[in-house]
């Protein structure tokens, strides 16, 4: 019997040529078919930035949610968009849905967490279809599928087997964002690890300003901070890293910080399944 793991694209658009480069390592690594790629036809729509039009992307995510055909849900890149269409598609998800397990990072965060603030209980944050293009692409691709089929522990953020405490995982930008918006997940008493990428020094501390400013995020159990990669240029030169702004912050505002976290917008990317261990 063939484990189905449906892609679908709810932000940027996603090219065929990707599509292909997964579907033929699938083929090479699952050659009897016990695992395959399912790719939802809208994921190669392109409307202006997005792969279609917002009822376009939301209707494929809830196509292969809801179709007990399909086992798990693989986010097809990040980029941006799904912010835009995060409430509409877990408002129309079936019981069928709850039983799947949605992977994704980046972009991809808005819809994660709107899926574990509805009690979702198989949401994880982690390498995308996409990342099949990335130098170390096999490895990388195949943490998650290793995730999305059996759930287990190889390829988790590390620092999770010896901490018991719930944990997510987001892009700082994403969950910058959604707080006190109607997707914000309760974080009370969990481990909040945090990437970003192509952002400038500056923005990531505005950032961590509000962030460590609501109260919501300051009934967290921590932070950890995962890579910040790709900084942009600032003149002058901000003087601090990224981790000496995140230390900063969270002393600040009374968060405790944890250390750093396995993940970042690269090939290294771990999996970190929301909610307890």
């Amino acid at each position: 019997m063939t484990f189905k793991i449906g892609i679908v694209a709810a932000s940027s658009r996603f090219s065929r040529e990707s599509a292909d480069r997964l579907s033929g390592f699938m083929a090479e690594r699952y050659p009897a078919g016990e695992v395959a790629a399912v790719f939802h036809e809208a994921s190669f729509l392109t409307h202006g930035h997005f792969a279609g039009d917002d009822a376009s992307r939301a209707r494929a995510f809830v196509d292969f949610a809801n179709d007990p055909r399909i086992d798990a849900i693989w986010f097809a890149r990040g980029g941006y968009g799904a912010c835009r269409i995060a409430e509409t598609v877990v408002g129309a998800l079936k019981p069928e849905a709850r039983k799947k397990r949605y992977l994704g990072y980046s972009d991809a965060g808005s819809i994660l967490a709107a899926l574990y603030k509805a009690g979702f209980a198989h949401v994880a944050h982690g390498p995308m279809a996409s990342d099949i293009n990335r130098r170390t692409g096999p490895e990388t691709v195949q943490r998650s599928i290793d995730w999305l089929v059996k759930g287990g522990a190889k390829g988790i953020e590390p620092s999770l087997a010896a901490d018991p405490r719930p944990a997510v995982a987001f892009n700082l930008t994403i969950i910058d964002q959604l707080v006190g918006t109607a997707i914000e997940p309760d974080l009370t008493g969990h481990v909040l690890m945090l990437e970003e990428v192509s952002e400038a020094a500056y923005r990531i501390d505005r950032m961590m300003f509000h962030l460590t400013g609501q109260a919501s995020i300051r009934r967290v159990a921590g932070i950890r901070l995962g890579r910040v990669s790709d900084i942009t240029p600032n003149d002058p030169d901000f003087g601090m890293t990224p981790e000496e702004i995140v230390r900063y912050w969270c002393a600040r505002s009374g968060i405790p910080y944890l250390g750093p976290a396995d993940i970042g917008h690269d090939g290294d990317n771990k999996v970190v399944p929301f909610g307890p261990r």
